[in-house]
């Protein structure tokens, strides 16, 4: 009786679909974002947050104080400049709307 028919076949039926699988899951579990990973991306963002606020405040006292000093920031439209920022404040609003 030849075996290595038998191995052959349970290599291509067992083995091989064995292997897919198992890094499939390890694809799935590892391609999310823990729940950890969710609050420091929010200290993150709210710490960038803080810090541009802040940069505007510093730019405007010291266009106050020389007025020569005409930063960027402040002279081009904040309007198109914050638009991703509230496409993700509106993100995170209806997320924590949806309970999650």
């Amino acid at each position: 009786m030849d075996i290595e028919p038998i191995i052959a076949v349970m290599v291509i039926f067992i083995g091989l679909p064995w292997i897919i699988l198992h890094y499939v899951t390890r694809w799935k579990t590892a391609a999310t974002i823990t729940s950890d990973d969710e609050v420091l991306l929010e200290e993150l963002y709210s710490l960038a947050k803080r810090l541009d606020e802040r940069m505007d405040t510093v730019e405007r006292l010291v266009a106050s104080d020389d007025p020569a000093f005409q930063p960027k920031r402040l002279q081009d439209n904040r309007e198109t400049d914050n638009q991703q920022l509230r496409e993700l404040e509106q993100l995170m609003a209806e997320k924590k709307g949806s309970g999650q």
